[in-house]
């Protein structure tokens, strides 16, 4: 699998995750003041996780964009030369 392959898989696998607890959490037999913290905590971990995941993609979008920039510049000075 390439990364893009990879990458995909694994934010189906979370969303799946999300979903599937979500559905757990509303029909497990607690009462409604638990299940609502529980959705709360389980809610504040996801968007916690997604928030890391966004970061380190954009890291790799900003090296990624870095590196084009400086091989550009380099195509470009040896055109000059």
């Amino acid at each position: 699998m390439n990364k893009d392959n990879c990458m995909g898989f694994g934010i189906g696998m979370l969303a799946g995750a999300v979903v599937g607890g979500v559905f757990a959490l509303l029909y497990a037999p607690k009462s409604g003041k638990e299940t609502r913290r529980l959705i709360k905590d389980k809610t504040t971990e996801f968007v916690d996780t997604l928030r890391d995941g966004t970061s380190e993609a954009m890291d790799k979008v900003k090296e990624a964009a870095s590196e084009v920039n400086r091989k550009g510049k380099a195509a470009v000075q040896a055109i000059k030369d």
